[in-house]
């Protein structure tokens, strides 16, 4: 379902990939501007670079005078993420983040490099989200008397039909 759309601020516009990245992503601070991954999560701006890079894939004339890709680079040590979130970052098993502690995501879906930029943005909102999320512990469980009894039952069943799988005796 989606929202209504709010006022954005003048000269800004709004691309449709995400609702309101105004207040999705990107929250003054001061002058600082932030990128908002949940209620109690924002990296500063600063902390995030964006490089421009030539895309890949057919595109006529346009695909080598404008380098509409992006490559968002993020140091998960340099960052101002909390120990606990960098520890989960780290641990992640994503292609993205290296053994060096950074996150290295492409955006070339867009043939706009504003809108390719937003795209990498919400994918690093999306992976430091993931790894906020605190595993539920396993409790750990017996099973129960009726479960032992079928196991059993089951086991010794497979038992004698193994058995009748042997040899058979001549007849005399």
């Amino acid at each position: 379902m989606r929202a209504a759309r709010t006022a954005l601020p003048a000269g800004t516009t709004h691309t449709g990939l995400s609702l309101e990245w105004h207040e999705d992503f990107l929250l003054r601070d001061g002058v600082q501007k932030m990128l908002r991954i949940n209620e109690r999560i924002a990296i500063p701006e600063n902390e995030i670079e964006l490089r421009g890079i030539r895309a890949q894939g057919p595109g006529g004339q346009n695909v080598n005078k404008v380098s509409s890709a992006v490559r968002l680079r993020f140091d998960i040590h340099g960052s101002s993420l909390s120990r606990q979130h960098k520890e989960r970052l780290l641990a992640m098993t994503d292609k993205r983040v290296t053994k060096d502690g950074i996150v290295n995501i492409k955006a070339q879906q867009f043939r706009s490099r504003e809108r390719n930029e937003e795209m990498a943005r919400e994918r690093l909102r999306e992976l430091i989200s993931r790894a906020a999320l605190a595993r539920k512990k396993r409790k750990t469980t017996k099973p129960n008397l009726a479960a032992r009894q079928r196991r059993l039952w089951n086991k010794a069943r497979r038992s004698q039909l193994k058995v009748l799988r042997g040899q058979v005796a001549e007849w005399e």
